[in-house]
């Protein structure tokens, strides 16, 4: 649905009223003071901050949205989960939507089982209930093997034979290699340039490889895109500043990127909800969804929760989990508070729907 001038909100507000920023930026309307602005508060000894400024829940006035949660089951989920998980949570509820749940368990060598089930219990614990069956990606492998098939039909795809190792070395021997807007370097293309006869000829020979993304000529092959963030407008699409990137290993039979796009369109999902460190993995995505002729939602990138150093909370960087403050005693309530979290219906929650 598409929201012309003069159309209303569920908060009464009309197109050419709710705005903050200016004609520039998609209209905006926020409700009781709860802007989650820079601030820290205590979580059992540790300090607690959101990193960026005022979310909003985004409610276009007749879409219910169709949002999931998709953490990986490697470790406990934290307190920036629970961040995520409520912003999807009542994104989709308030909308009068459907909230789901994904278990992004590819990697046999960090996922856990009982970290799997922690998940459901720390998310029933916080109230969040999801609709339907839980998704594990471990048992769709085949929808991501038509994917790669597809992709390869399309000459978007090469085999890379290069090892992790062989790819740090060889961006050391540049020296000026390029790199990816977090500041990453990116992958140099050094097997892309490999004839088809020197492919064939390794991969009968059993060497490892990788499948990777063509970006160029992918690009070629749709033209230009762009996509729609609610907090950033519409964006476009530059998938080439991620370069040539891995869509599946023998290790991994789909990298994050293609199983991502891949469920997210098998679930119906049309609104992404997730940190703002993913927001140009969205560049990439939004190009595979162009090429296996995926159905496109829209993104919402959301603050990040960090410590008082301003380090965004991760598994590996130790961060605290809910599993331990439950055990000390924190309820879901005080989680909530810490966030900085009010009842759903003091948040703010209006924005447009993107012009097409």
């Amino acid at each position: 649905m598409v929201v012309g001038a003069g159309q209303r909100f569920a908060c009464g507000a009309s197109t050419t009223q709710c705005c903050l920023h200016g004609p520039q930026r998609p209209p905006i309307m926020t409700g009781r003071a709860e802007r989650r602005e820079r601030g820290t508060v205590s979580a059992d000894g540790e300090r607690v901050i959101a990193l960026r400024g005022a979310d909003f829940v985004p409610l276009f006035e007749g879409v219910a949205h169709v949002t999931r949660f998709a953490p990986s089951p490697t470790g406990y989920l934290h307190l920036g989960h629970a961040y995520a998980a409520r912003f999807a949570f009542e994104a989709a509820r308030l909308s009068g939507g459907r909230f789901l749940l994904r278990l992004e368990d590819l990697d046999p060598q960090r996922c856990r089982p009982e970290f799997a089930h922690a998940i459901l219990e720390d998310l029933r614990w916080l109230g969040l209930f999801w609709d339907g069956s839980v998704v594990r990606q471990s048992q769709r492998l085949a929808l991501y093997r038509q994917a790669l098939a597809r992709l390869e039909a399309l000459g978007v795809l090469y085999p890379c034979f290069c090892t992790r190792k062989q790819v740090r070395e060889e961006i050391a021997r540049m020296g000026d290699a390029p790199h990816g807007p977090a500041g990453e370097a990116i992958y140099p293309g050094t097997c892309r340039a490999l004839s088809e006869q020197e492919r064939r000829r390794r991969i009968a020979r059993g060497e490892p490889f990788a499948w990777r993304l063509d970006v160029e000529r992918a690009l070629a092959h749709t033209g230009p895109l762009s996509w729609y963030d609610v907090r950033a407008g519409w964006v476009e699409a530059k998938p080439e500043l991620l370069g040539d990137v891995v869509l599946a290993r023998k290790d991994a039979p789909a990298s994050y990127h293609l199983a991502v796009v891949v469920d997210d369109a098998a679930q119906g999902v049309t609104l992404v909800t997730r940190g703002e460190d993913l927001f140009h993995a969205t560049h990439i995505h939004r190009l595979l969804q162009a090429l296996l002729g995926l159905p496109v939602p829209i993104w919402y990138h959301h603050n990040l929760v960090g410590d008082a150093s301003g380090r965004r909370m991760a598994k590996r960087n130790g961060a605290l989990s809910l599993r331990h403050m439950r055990a000390r005693g924190v309820s879901p309530e005080a989680i909530w508070q810490l966030l900085g979290l009010g009842a759903a219906s003091a948040r703010p929650r209006c924005a447009s729907v993107p012009a097409s």
